[in-house]
């Protein structure tokens, strides 16, 4: 384990209603190297005022590893993508973690310069 800058990787996370949005939620930071990774979780049980009412929801909870650097766009992309009008989006800086690991998640989204 190696401590982490904590200043440049992060766990975002988010939650949708169905498996099918969550799903294309995933593929699409992914396929545009905005997260290295998601991990689309099993469905939980949500409790919560919204607009003066107690609600109860099933949602998918996602976990996506990003850098800081592409924190902005990642947080486009789900605004973009969710279909809520408020959408959950936090972010935890991530303080340790197998440098091996931290290290791919860096090369992975790492914005490629095709004319650099």
């Amino acid at each position: 384990m190696t401590f982490a800058d904590p200043a440049e990787y992060l766990l975002v996370i988010t939650s949708l209603p169905d498996a099918e949005s969550a799903g294309k939620l995933a593929r699409a930071l992914v396929e545009q190297g905005l997260a290295a990774c998601v991990n689309v979780l099993g469905s939980c049980h949500s409790v919560y005022r919204w607009q003066g009412r107690m609600e109860d929801a099933t949602e998918i909870p996602l976990f996506i590893k990003t850098t800081r650097a592409r924190y902005g766009a990642v947080e486009a992309r789900i605004r973009n993508l969710h279909p809520y009008s408020l959408p959950e989006i936090i972010a935890l800086p991530l303080t340790a973690g197998s440098p091996d690991y931290l290290k791919w998640i860096k090369g992975e989204t790492e914005p490629s310069c095709a004319v650099c």
